[in-house]
């Protein structure tokens, strides 16, 4: 059995958009499937971590085919010395840059890597023909990638699997963007038509399952994991009672109301002021360093632009506590943080901000794994805060995570290779008019 994985993110990519798909690659042979990557050759990725690339298999054939892209044009037209995105969207741009997104949203449907659709397909349509490959996956963001798989369907029939590690127009940044009825209306239909015409749709969760279901009946949840083992007797765990986020903060994810709380209690509680440190691993918006210091906070946070991943993991496995934050978007709920299930291996306390009833809330409760408070709780927030510190100086935070080894990277693969191989071997049609 041999599968194409089509992905833009790709080692020397670093963040959390190349874990999914280095990390299934890397599993597959062990249950008879060989993978082939076909990935760019000259992207312009937002975050580079070139350790990843020792991480890639030597057994693994990667195929680089260059990719136009045209963000960089575009972001002339905005602030000069504007740092290359990360995630965020300018919350106060300038004229120019108001007509850059506004480009960016109605003129590269469904993204700015739409120009590697046609060669990518001229290209792989030969190679198939030639290869032997028994299915095509795209995963996406970026979606464009879904309507290569879509063309290829169409023309030479291959069966194709469609990952979505991240909602199409659920999520959480579509609403931000300046878009047209038209505009809109066309992502909706390109949506519509990659899920309809996917011999199978992958989803990271259960809200995006349920989506799409009146799309396309062959919807199936493999979660984001962890890799490596789960040992952590070893670890020196921080003196101080720090509580550490992994992961970029943009405007939607600005943790107000725990900046509030935390300002409160330093105020109140000098023990807690000379132990407490939250330590910020990624990029944050500018109104998250504008709360922190509104809420006098700038002496107790010690911000890391960026790690290599491995040593993220360290950060993790040391922390006292571990802060998660669900983007406070109207499609929430079905948002769950990719960083939770190596927040699970670190076996720390989790401290989460979200939906009390969303996708993440439901891991944290069966895995026993910490606290989900939701976006205005202030009550909760606090009594978990100040129920965490008083464990902390007793010398007994910990926790009793449960049912954790079914995230384990490996084992989702196992279940992803079930599903490759049933597809493959079915001549059942998935579409639902």
């Amino acid at each position: 059995m041999k599968v194409l994985i089509i992905t833009y993110y790709w080692p020397p990519s670093g963040g959390s958009g190349v874990q999914r798909w280095l990390k299934f690659a890397t599993y597959l042979s062990d249950f008879g499937i060989e993978p082939v990557v076909y990935t760019v050759d000259d992207p312009h990725y937002a975050i580079l971590d070139k350790t990843l690339e020792n991480e890639v298999p030597k057994s693994i054939k990667i195929i680089k085919k260059s990719i136009r892209e045209p963000n960089n044009l575009v972001s002339l037209f905005g602030k000069k010395n504007k740092k290359r995105s990360a995630g965020f969207l300018d919350a106060n741009p300038s004229f120019f840059g108001m007509v850059a997104q506004y480009i960016r949203a109605n003129y590269f449907i469904p993204d700015a890597r739409k120009y590697w659709i046609k060669p990518s397909v001229k290209f792989l349509t030969k190679f198939l023909s030639k290869n032997g490959i028994d299915m095509v996956i795209t995963t996406g963001p970026p979606h464009s990638l879904h309507l290569i798989g879509l063309e290829l369907k169409k023309r030479i029939g291959v069966k194709w699997m469609a990952d979505f590690r991240d909602p199409w127009t659920e999520i959480d940044y579509f609403h931000q963007l300046p878009l047209t009825n038209r505009a809109k209306e066309k992502h909706h239909q390109l949506e519509k038509e990659v899920v309809s015409r996917a011999d199978c749709v992958l989803v990271v969760g259960k809200t995006m399952q349920q989506n799409y279901l009146k799309y396309n009946k062959n919807i199936k949840v493999i979660t984001n994991g962890f890799d490596g083992d789960l040992n952590t007797d070893n670890v020196q765990l921080d003196k101080k009672f720090t509580m550490v986020h992994v992961g970029l903060i943009n405007a939607d994810r600005n943790p107000k109301v725990l900046f509030r709380v935390i300002s409160k209690m330093i105020k109140e509680n000098k023990d807690f002021a000379n132990n407490f440190e939250l330590i910020l691993i990624g990029k944050l918006a500018d109104e998250v360093n504008k709360n922190i210091e509104k809420y006098q906070l700038k002496s107790y946070v010690k911000i890391i632009d960026y790690l290599p991943h491995h040593e993220v993991i360290n950060y993790q496995k040391m922390a006292q506590v571990l802060l998660l934050i669900v983007n406070n978007v109207p499609s929430a709920k079905g948002i769950i943080t990719g960083k939770i299930f190596e927040y699970l291996q670190a076996n720390r306390p989790v401290l989460a901000i979200g939906p009390t009833d969303g996708d993440l809330a439901e891991i944290i409760g069966k895995t026993n794994s910490g606290t989900i408070v939701d976006f205005k709780d202030i009550k909760t927030l606090r009594s978990t805060l100040i129920e965490c510190y008083n464990e902390y100086k007793n010398h007994n935070l910990a926790v009793k995570s449960k049912n954790i080894e079914q995230y384990h990277r490996k084992n989702l693969t196992e279940k992803l290779a079930d599903i490759i191989n049933n597809v493959t071997l079915s001549n059942v049609d998935n579409y639902k008019d």
